[in-house]
């Protein structure tokens, strides 16, 4: 993938750390850096009284996503374990952040919140676990995500302090509670059809 086909916030998140790639700071530095932020923000959503912060933690958890795999290959430091590591916090801070938004809600909204919190929550983190099988069975190229232009799927993450601000997380919520589990469905789907075809290509 060249720079110039690359989503604009991993373009940006490569010239940030270009300085880095020969220094002492390595991939995994950020990806813990990312994963702390991340599940900060989602306990402060958890806790209810400032979710404009939480939601800019995530939005910068999101962005620090992006640099750890861009020093990783910029100074030749890509590992097993620093993939494995990066999916793993991806997995709990996108998961962590619906339950904590559910468990932030419940005062106001009662136990429905909690449940789409949890089934959102729940969702993804069977959708993480799916594809990680595929990548680790068949490649990267099997779990591509979605582009459009230079945007992706998870760019939607951006938007969260949007919804704070405007009172729109209980939307975002509900909205998270039914899309998510469409799109695990949907990954499902290309899991039997990926599995159905190498299965195809032994016999």
């Amino acid at each position: 993938m060249t720079q110039r086909t690359k989503p604009y916030d991993a373009q940006l998140a490569a010239w940030l750390v270009a300085p880095l790639a020969q220094g002492p700071i390595t991939p995994n530095h950020l990806t813990t850096l990312r994963l702390l932020t991340g599940m900060a923000g989602a306990f402060i959503f958890a806790v209810g009284e400032a979710p404009n912060l939480a939601a800019w933690l995530i939005v910068l958890s999101n962005f620090l996503d992006h640099t750890d795999g861009e020093l990783a290959r910029l100074s030749g430091r890509q590992s097993r374990f620093g993939h494995n590591f990066d999916l793993v916090s991806d997995a709990l801070v996108t998961s962590g952040m619906f339950i904590g938004i559910g468990i932030g809600l419940l005062p106001a909204e009662g136990t429905v919140a909690l449940v789409q919190g949890l089934v959102a929550g729940l969702a993804v983190a069977a959708i993480f676990h799916l594809r990680n099988t595929l990548e680790s069975r068949y490649g990267k190229n099997v779990t591509r995500q979605p582009r459009w232009g230079g945007f992706e799927a998870e760019d939607v993450l951006y938007l969260i302090p949007l919804m704070s601000l405007s009172d729109g997380l209980k939307l975002f919520l509900a909205a998270a509670s039914m899309g998510a589990p469409i799109a695990l469905i949907i990954v499902v789907l290309h899991y039997r059809a990926v599995e159905r075809r190498a299965q195809g290509e032994l016999s």
